[in-house]
């Protein structure tokens, strides 16, 4: 809440109307390769538009806009990379996240927002019957390209909190794998481990390259299919279920996570990684807000509090939930036992 003494401003108001423009440098800065054209020295805007080859009128009023919004500083006529642009925003960098845009941007995203009243007025989706849950959206063969480096950290972390036994073979089940990144992680942590994922099968080309990639071809199998009906097989060792279960309503939640205990061997684990906000469901603020997200791109998905997910487990047959976080990340994970 704002102080008493302070008087009412507009600010918010404007910041959050015109939050588009912030978009749309964020893009043009991506797309010009402004940023790799600045990597590792200062640069005044006519180095800049030189190395971009564009007029410098626009790269001047573009570069202390980021200045202002916080991805440069300005020393003089001079600019530099911030270290998180630096890291995240650079294309020499290996944390690049330039291609997410084109997952954050695709239609089927951000055309969800463009009348969410009427989806709210309806109590359904204005832009199609499944959003995002349709089969073979092709939404997920962007996000499969282009957002595996950034879930690189989350997914090392999670291979830490979900150790496989190194006397013997395991397996693991990936569920709606893309780009693998947590599987992946697993297996290379876990050289006993195969690793079987499950996608959709233009997704599941993706997935297998980054496998092969990772020195992973002899320890790696897929599944296509619907994570509902297709046949999971049995006797894994644990079972990822990365940020797949928030599309969906609490029955279906539950229905899945019943497969999901039937597919496990006795005394294996789910591993479900999502955005976990608090029993309040305003914080902490990224997770919370994901609902948001869910509301605009999905027929009935929500963020789940750790106490749902709770009980959607229990109803499930497992055991011992437990809930760890994931920094740097908004997510959770979420560990329980057959």
């Amino acid at each position: 809440m704002s102080d008493s003494s302070t008087p009412p401003s507009p600010q918010l108001f404007f910041d959050t109307i015109n939050a588009f423009q912030k978009t749309g440098a964020l893009k043009a800065a991506i797309e010009l390769g402004l940023f790799t054209a600045m990597s590792g020295q200062p640069a005044t805007a006519a180095e800049v538009a030189a190395r971009c080859e564009c007029p410098e009128r626009g790269i001047r009023i573009l570069c202390d806009y980021l200045a202002i919004l916080g991805f440069l500083r300005k020393d003089g006529s001079r600019y530099t990379l911030t270290p998180d642009s630096a890291t995240f925003l650079d294309r020499n960098s290996p944390a690049y996240l330039g291609r997410s845009v084109d997952f954050f941007l695709a239609p089927g995203i951000a055309d969800s927002f463009g009348d969410l009243a009427r989806t709210i007025r309806r109590g359904r989706l204005h832009t199609s019957d499944h959003g995002t849950t349709a089969p073979d959206h092709p939404v997920w063969l962007e996000f499969a390209r282009a957002m595996g480096p950034m879930m690189l950290p989350i997914a090392q972390r999670v291979a830490d909190l979900a150790p496989l036994d190194a006397a013997r073979s395991s397996r693991i089940l990936d569920i709606s794998a893309s780009h693998g990144t947590y599987g992946i992680a697993l297996a290379r942590k876990n050289p006993r481990a195969h690793l079987v994922a499950l996608d959709w099968e233009a997704v599941l080309a993706v997935t297998e390259e980054n496998a092969r990639a990772a020195g992973l071809a002899d320890r790696f199998s897929k599944i296509a299919g619907d994570a509902f009906t297709a046949d999971l097989g049995t006797d894994y060792d644990l079972v990822l279920v990365p940020n797949f279960l928030h599309h969906f309503n609490p029955a279906d939640c539950t229905r899945f996570l019943r497969r999901v205990h039937a597919a496990l061997r006795p005394g294996g684990r789910v591993a479900i990684i999502e955005f976990v906000p608090n029993e309040d469901r305003v914080t902490p603020p990224a997770a919370a807000g994901f609902a948001f997200v869910m509301l605009g791109t999905t027929p009935e998905g929500d963020a789940y509090t750790f106490a749902e997910y709770r009980a959607m487990l229990a109803d499930s047959q497992f055991r011992d939930a437990s809930l760890h976080a994931l920094p740097p990340s908004a997510e959770s994970l979420i560990l329980a036992t057959k």
